[in-house]
């Protein structure tokens, strides 16, 4: 349910959605596509967030530009944020998702989600959905 209300959130906001079920999906799809932002559910199977983001900063390693990952959590306890940005992801959102709050962190990392861009797709959710911003 979280996946499906993100993914419309997303498409509001005029974002290309691609939706993935899992974290090893999510850490392939970037082996094909130049995402401009991907929003990473933390909780997954066969690879968690953490994990898919680790795998996706090695594979980046020695390569511009990083690509930002925002991680999505139910888990708002203290240590969380941090232990998101200790795997390799750029920022954090709480679930329930709100609109605002979504809106404002992809101004922060990609810009205002009105603009067409020059990069491929663009964000990932809950389980993993990469979104053209």
């Amino acid at each position: 349910m979280n996946q499906l209300v993100a993914a419309r959130m997303l498409e509001k906001l005029g974002c290309h959605v691609d939706v993935v079920a899992n974290g090893r999906e999510a850490v392939e799809a970037l082996t094909r596509i130049a995402y401009d932002c991907v929003l990473m559910d933390c909780q997954m199977p066969e690879m968690d967030g953490y994990e898919a983001t680790v795998a996706i900063r090695q594979r980046e390693a020695g390569r511009a530009p990083r690509t930002p990952i925002i991680a999505m959590t139910a888990h708002a306890i203290q240590g969380n944020r941090e232990q998101c940005l200790a795997a390799g992801m750029d920022d954090y959102v709480d679930k329930p998702i709100r609109p605002e709050a979504l809106f404002t962190v992809l101004q922060k990392w990609v810009g205002s989600p009105h603009h067409t861009s020059t990069r491929s797709p663009a964000a990932d959710a809950a389980p993993s959905l990469p979104a053209r911003v």
